[in-house]
């Protein structure tokens, strides 16, 4: 579910994932209006759980604890939805041919450990399609997207119905 008012907008749902350790999972990311998030919330189902919290300007912390180690990191990025991926686009508002560089606080699942992910994202048509490239890994997807900046097409692992 997708909700958006004057106070920002908020996104949560349930994923379940069959590959090799099949799990189920809830989440919560809660945005500023200007896309910047303000907290995460993870629980596997019948598993742990935690809540990320940001200032918006990289400082984290996880139930009330800092994390230093996520010190810069802007964006959450939780493997099991494309939705993390909006949020670097709506927030850096790329024209065709530009590229902006981000670190994103990346939720590793089911394990629900959290590591810094420098990532790239390059507009390669706006409002339709961004190259988005997570630095360490050499893995790159061309990503499609609606008007709002959502996420239609993410090749080999998502297609919105």
């Amino acid at each position: 579910m997708l909700r958006q008012d004057s106070g920002g907008i908020s996104a949560e749902s349930v994923a379940v994932s069959a590959d090799h350790a099949p799990f189920a999972v809830h989440y919560r990311i809660a945005c500023r209006p200007d896309w910047r998030t303000r907290e995460v919330e993870v629980g596997l189902v019948g598993g742990g759980r935690f809540l990320l919290e940001t200032d918006g300007v990289g400082n984290w912390s996880k139930d009330g604890v800092p994390v230093p180690d996520l010190t810069g990191a802007l964006d959450p990025d939780l493997t099991v939805t494309p939705f993390t991926n909006t949020l670097p686009i709506r927030r850096l508002r790329l024209k065709p041919g530009e590229s902006a560089e981000i670190v994103a606080a990346f939720i590793e699942l089911p394990e629900l450990t959290i590591v810094k992910s420098p990532q790239r994202y390059t507009c390669l048509d706006e409002g339709r399609r961004y190259l988005y490239e997570p630095l360490a890994s050499g893995f790159r997807r061309e990503i499609d997207i609606d008007g709002e900046g959502l996420v239609i097409t993410y090749p080999d692992f998502w297609q919105r119905i």
